[in-house]
């Protein structure tokens, strides 16, 4: 009998802590419960974001790649081709090779710049979501935590100062080298292209 009354006693009292938890209080007062299901909603709605953006971050980053190795692919073939020509100067016919060297470098350039300046474009995108929905999560936390004691009125951060310094910090000379590095090595490529055509075409 002793033990039945401290079973008793104990579930009285996990139901007492249970009238007390701020998720009861939650589920007790229709505009705390609207809350939060509201911000669990877009919280799954973040979700469903982020991993679309990073769905198109890994394409971009293989459409890049692909760029990459058709580009210097086509560089050796060029090169090789062009290295068994044995026509001198005086036939004056070096420019050809030439400008369909830059003619197709200048095309797989400008490819690869649109795809890097997505890349990023996305990526920043991506990193003000993440942002915002760590935000919501903290005030999701929040009121779970404090239950009906929670200010309705207040909102979550929107990032705002995260997305203005990421504004600030992209125009940096550093952080834009360092971006649009596949870039600048393409255009480096293309025009040391151009004194090696003439040098092999006129070898």
């Amino acid at each position: 009998m002793a033990e039945l009354k401290n079973a008793q006693h104990h579930v009285i009292e996990i139901l007492v802590d249970l009238q007390d938890h701020p998720l009861m209080e939650i589920s007790e007062s229709p505009g705390h419960l609207l809350l939060l299901k509201l911000w669990e909603r877009e919280q799954h709605l973040f979700g469903g974001r982020i991993a679309l953006k990073e769905t198109r971050i890994d394409a971009l980053r293989s459409e890049i790649f692909n760029l990459c190795l058709y580009f210097f692919t086509f560089h050796v073939f060029f090169f090789t081709i062009l290295s068994t020509n044995n026509n001198s100067c005086s036939n004056k016919k070096w420019w050809i090779p030439m400008i369909l060297n830059v003619v197709t470098s200048f095309v797989m350039v400008v490819l690869v710049h649109l795809k890097v300046c997505r890349y990023w474009r996305v990526y920043l995108e991506m990193q003000s979501v993440k942002t915002d929905n760590r935000g919501l999560t903290r005030c999701v936390q929040e009121l779970r935590m404090k239950g009906v004691s929670f200010d309705l009125s207040k909102e979550p951060g929107i990032g705002n100062r995260m997305k203005s310094s990421s504004v600030e910090i992209k125009w940096k000379p550093m952080t834009l080298f360092s971006r649009y590095l596949v870039t600048v090595c393409f255009v480096g490529v293309m025009c040391l292209a151009v004194p090696v055509c003439k040098f092999m075409a006129c070898v």
